[in-house]
């Protein structure tokens, strides 16, 4: 006995059924990726709020904070810059659906540090000393430079500054490089002897700029050749 074949609508509605699902499962997937990202976002300051609260940042707990957030600064500034890359090596598109929150807890991280702790808990606010410190320590005003760099950025990272910007929203984004290169000489700058940390930040950072320029390298023949 023979199938009747199946009849346009039929397929028409399968198709649309099948659309509908890769849609769902995609929103999934980012709505799991952010949730991911919210998690490690809010992890670091809720391991060091609770170690402050038991005592457990040693016997300098100002300079313990100063340096952790700082590190969480630079991760999350990393982490932002890899987004693309491992996007375009791994074909994962949805990827991108993270790379603002990345980039707004690594503005965050700058913000803790810079005016969370060595503004008000290391300088107590003494703005004399505060300017006299970044004009004369370059660590410091290096570190300040990056985190200038950074308000922009936070500030136009809403779909709305995106089109009202139009092309100049890239080339201004285009500062997280430069932030983040400061970030890692202030960095380097800041630990003097025990250089091992610093280097392999900025190790990873010459990776990834190395393969953005090769990405780029690689479209410019394809787009002459279409």
């Amino acid at each position: 006995m023979t199938q009747a074949p199946t009849s346009p609508l039929a397929l028409g509605v399968d198709a649309r059924a099948a659309k509908l699902g890769e849609s769902v499962l995609r929103r999934r997937r980012v709505a799991l990726l952010r949730a991911g990202v919210w998690a490690l976002g809010l992890w670091p300051t809720l391991r060091l709020g609770w170690l402050a609260w038991r005592d457990g940042l040693g016997a300098n707990p100002i300079e313990a904070l100063l340096h952790r957030t700082g590190d969480w600064t630079l991760v999350f500034l990393l982490v932002t810059l890899a987004v693309t890359p491992l996007r375009r090596l791994t074909g994962w598109n949805v990827l991108i659906q993270i790379r603002r929150p990345l980039g707004l807890f690594a503005f965050y991280y700058a913000s803790l540090h810079f005016l969370g702790m060595y503004l008000v808990l290391d300088q107590t606010l003494d703005w004399e000393f505060i300017w006299e410190d970044i004009a004369e320590r370059p660590f410091i005003t290096v570190g300040f430079a990056a985190w200038l760099i950074l308000v922009p950025l936070a500030l136009t990272s809403t779909r709305s500054a995106v089109r009202r910007l139009g092309r100049r929203w890239a080339l201004l984004h285009r500062g997280v490089y430069v932030a983040t290169a400061l970030g890692l000489v202030h960095f380097y700058w800041k630990v003097k002897a025990d250089t091992f940390w610093p280097l392999v930040a900025i190790g990873v950072f010459a990776v990834l700029m190395a393969a953005r320029w090769w990405a780029r390298r690689v479209a410019r023949p394809v787009a002459r050749g279409t």
